[in-house]
């Protein structure tokens, strides 16, 4: 008896950035699969999927994030629930898409007795069933390593880079706000021919989201310069550090990253820097929903859709995802 094996790919989405999947969905040329996610009275998460993905290759789809009075670990339980049910219904392969993984920051131990979550969220998802995660913009290349099968670590640099190159001068200064950074501002120094500068910060201890800019390492009077980070959380980091690059005489600061978490004061914040042009725009990428209350005047939203789109499709075809990157998406 011969079998002819012929492979499906579906993409399903979870309700965190419903929206991003179904751009991801379109540069595939597919639609997002029906999950039929339901709630319970007592709260508790149901998933049914609406045909059948026997020996499947699919792919799930969800931002680590609070939407609508729903909690960051509402949005990763669901993931947690989604792949369970994708193995419980024979798929071939699962892979677990986060643009943006929960818990990321907590990838070690910074002082004794805490958690290394990160870790923890990896082992959460190998236990559910799936073969591989895909993430993009990891706050540590590490994470990599905490799960025990293939991990695809996208980059949302060239999309940034492509805007920096035909919005912002040619006089530019990358600089990292903070040396945790460097090496990945040193990428975007050689892809946007750009100077590198740094800020020395000072983290305050015992305290949470509290940081101080101490000084500017690198030339920045008259330059426009380009802050570069993962992620801007509560906005505290990119404000003082453009702050700083201004007392340095700074002639604009531009501030671009991967992911718009936005808690706490961080719109405030931003808003409130970009009205006493201290901030002159904010570049960020659409890996997490970003309602109207989060959106302020000079901020700019790109699309990381067709990365992740072109990035489905090589693992779909088991071709190489690391080409698309040029190399640049390794950690």
């Amino acid at each position: 008896m011969e079998a002819v094996t012929r492979k499906t790919l579906h993409l399903f989405a979870g309700r965190h950035n419903h929206v991003l999947a179904e751009h991801v969905a379109e540069h595939l040329g597919i639609k997002v699969t029906e999950s039929h996610l339901a709630q319970f009275a007592n709260g508790e998460t149901h998933c049914r999927f609406s045909e059948s993905i026997r020996g499947s290759d699919v792919f799930i789809f969800q931002s680590h994030s609070t939407v609508d009075g729903h909690s960051l670990n509402d949005s990763i339980m669901e993931h947690l629930i989604m792949v369970d049910a994708a193995r419980r219904a024979s798929a071939n392969r699962i892979t677990a898409v986060l643009p943006f993984y929960g818990y990321a920051r907590q990838d070690r131990k910074s002082e004794g007795r805490e958690p290394i979550t990160a870790r923890l969220v990896a082992d959460m998802f190998a236990a559910a069933g799936a073969s591989r995660l895909m993430s993009v913009d990891l706050h540590s290349g590490q994470i990599q390593g905490f799960f025990n099968g293939p991990v695809d670590h996208l980059t949302a640099m060239p999309v940034l880079v492509n805007y920096l190159r035909t919005e912002i001068g040619n006089n530019l200064v990358v600089v990292s706000p903070d040396a945790g950074r460097v090496k990945v501002a040193e990428r975007y120094t050689q892809k946007l021919n750009a100077d590198l500068a740094i800020v020395h910060k000072r983290r305050l201890k015992g305290l949470k989201n509290s940081v101080e800019a101490k000084d500017v390492v690198g030339e920045v009077d008259g330059r426009d310069c380009v802050l570069i980070d993962d992620m801007i959380d509560t906005a505290g980091t990119i404000c003082s550090a453009a702050e700083l690059l201004k007392e340095r005489g700074a002639r604009s600061v531009v501030c671009a990253a991967t992911h718009a978490v936005f808690s706490g004061p961080a719109v405030e914040r931003l808003a409130k820097s970009v009205i006493d042009s201290v901030i002159d725009k904010v570049i960020v990428t659409d890996t997490l929903p970003l309602p109207p209350k989060k959106r302020f005047d000079k901020l700019v939203v790109l699309s990381i859709a067709p990365l992740i789109a072109q990035t489905i499709r090589a693992v779909f075809e088991d071709s190489s995802v690391s080409q698309i990157f040029d190399g640049h998406n390794q950690n």
